[in-house]
């Protein structure tokens, strides 16, 4: 099952929840704190980090020239 991220539009609690999404869609999720069914979603931003991955150089590549089969 999938998790959400939601907000409780009655008490503003934010929680995170594990439910199907036919109970998503038919609202039948409830506010952990107040009950409430009337719930929004709430988008966090993605932690972002870009990672740089060089690929490994042929210690050959004076021999073997641009194309290298050795490197990877």
């Amino acid at each position: 099952m999938p998790f959400y991220d939601l907000r409780c539009t009655s008490c503003g609690l934010e929680f995170n929840t594990s439910a199907s999404i036919a109970d998503r869609t038919e609202q039948k999720i409830l506010c952990p704190e107040c009950g409430s069914l009337d719930l929004d979603a709430v988008y966090k931003k993605a932690p972002g980090y870009i990672r740089s991955r060089k690929e490994p150089e042929c210690p050959n590549r004076h021999l073997c020239g641009s194309g290298c089969h050795h490197a990877g």
